[in-house]
């Protein structure tokens, strides 16, 4: 497959100034897609863009993204992310890359074109572990993050379980599964007045914590355990945990 000509075949595509090899395609007013094919020109590097559209954000995307092959795309990772990525007039602070098998663009028309594909986008640092299963991978792409949407908010890696003796509240799931930041400051409140329940989080780099209640907020972590924190204390530090 020769990329190039592929890439200028897209519905109303043009090259993409300011960066050899890359092409901008479109479908309709509202979905962008700029690519660039890799250094040795068997990849895809493709960034979306869903209303809001940014070519010089793009191009910095794409730029940053052949600079840093090796780390996003060349170790098997489902995802992964490379920190220190700045563009004016946004606080994304790295560029995450998706593989084919995480994202599955172009897999209607093209499948082809879909193998060698990565999905990258601007990102925080804190979105992504590197440590991610196929399917958290998918969990955070698909539903998660939000990439295509160049003004969206950091969503903080977060696993978590809880259970709840008074509310009869709980996962689900065996251990801790990816959710939102919100949940695990919606849960830790509910912990009063619930001895024997708890909220076990984790962060992006492995690091876990449990809170439960006995009387007064217990903190417990790879440091030992904390007592005598008020639940505002709890909650910043929890937040704090996350932008690690």
């Amino acid at each position: 497959m020769d990329l190039l000509t592929t890439l200028a075949a897209f519905p109303n595509a043009a090259p993409l100034a300011g960066l050899d090899r890359a092409w901008t395609w479109s479908l309709g007013p509202v979905l962008h897609f700029p690519g660039a094919v890799t250094a040795e020109g068997r990849r895809l590097l493709q960034t979306n863009q869903r209303g809001r559209r940014d070519e010089e954000l793009a191009r910095a995307v794409l730029a940053f993204a052949r600079q840093h092959e090796e780390p996003l795309i060349g170790e098997g990772r489902p995802i992964a992310a490379v920190r220190d990525f700045s563009a004016p007039g946004y606080a994304f602070d790295a560029v995450a890359a998706t593989a084919p098998e995480v994202h599955g663009h172009h897999k209607a028309r093209n499948p082809d074109l879909t193998a060698v594909t990565y999905i990258v986008f601007p990102a925080f640092e804190t979105e992504v572990s590197g440590r991610e299963s196929l399917e958290e991978a998918q969990a955070r792409y698909q539903k998660m993050l939000s990439p295509a949407e160049i003004g969206r908010k950091a969503v903080p890696f977060l696993k978590m379980r809880f259970e709840n003796t008074r509310t009869s509240g709980g996962s689900t799931n065996a251990g801790r599964a990816l959710t939102y930041p919100r949940m695990l400051r919606q849960e830790v409140p509910q912990l009063k007045g619930a001895p024997g329940g708890f909220v076990e989080w984790e962060n992006r780099v492995g690091e876990a914590w449990r809170v439960t209640w006995d009387g007064e907020w217990v903190l417990s972590g790879a440091e030992g355990e904390r007592r005598g924190m008020s639940l505002d204390e709890i909650l910043v530090f929890s937040d704090e945990t996350l932008r690690a």
